[in-house]
């Protein structure tokens, strides 16, 4: 368990990499310039990190968790019964968050689905979410609930989110094939056929 003081240095360290990452590209920032701007010493960054890639793999962990976390916050202030609806509402937060933080989906990349399935940086840095607040959990209670004869529901999921994580990053920053908001509809249908009884 970590104390205060690691704690305080661990998020001043994972700040500051996630400030100049965005800023000037993973591949331009040295291990240096983080703990300089972090004001730590190099060992404190090794105490933590065994490199940049696993500070980065960490970050995008965290910052996915965070947009589906809020986005379940924000679905739970709404009533939706209908599990397709909860899952678009979800999609639909993201995407939004995403449009408003191009800095954020440029380090995020295509690696969403890491918030929900990167057990190997879990297993390296301990979860930030409460197990029962997880999309995952939402959407395995839903098929369950609903008595959806999914074959698969893991893989569905997996799919959905990699589906909005590969296909929303060409279309938000290069609108291609289409704008976003153009694009939606396409990818809304799509998600509610994969969760669609067979």
């Amino acid at each position: 368990m970590k104390n205060n003081k690691q704690r305080s240095k661990e998020t001043k360290l994972l700040n500051t990499a996630f400030k100049l990452f965005t800023e000037k590209g993973i591949k331009d920032t040295s291990i240096q310039e983080i703990v300089d701007k972090a004001d730590v010493g190099k060992g404190t960054f090794y105490l933590y990190f065994k490199d940049k890639y696993e500070i980065r793999d960490i970050l995008i962990v965290k910052k996915s968790q965070k947009l589906f976390s809020d986005a379940l916050k924000e679905m739970r202030k709404n009533y939706i019964k209908n599990l397709s609806d909860q899952v678009i509402f979800i999609i639909n937060y993201v995407i939004d968050e995403l449009t408003k933080r191009p800095l954020l989906l440029k380090f995020i990349s295509k690696n969403l689905s890491w918030g929900i399935y990167n057990t190997t940086v879990f297993k390296l840095y301990e979860k930030t979410t409460d197990e029962e607040e997880s999309v995952y959990n939402l959407f395995l209670k839903g098929v369950k609930e609903n008595n959806l004869k999914l074959e698969n529901p893991e893989v569905i999921l997996f799919m959905i989110i990699e589906l909005v994580s590969s296909t929303c990053f060409n279309s938000i920053l290069y609108k291609q094939p289409l704008s976003i908001e153009e694009y939606k509809p396409y990818l809304y249908e799509t998600i509610r056929n994969l969760i669609k009884e067979k």
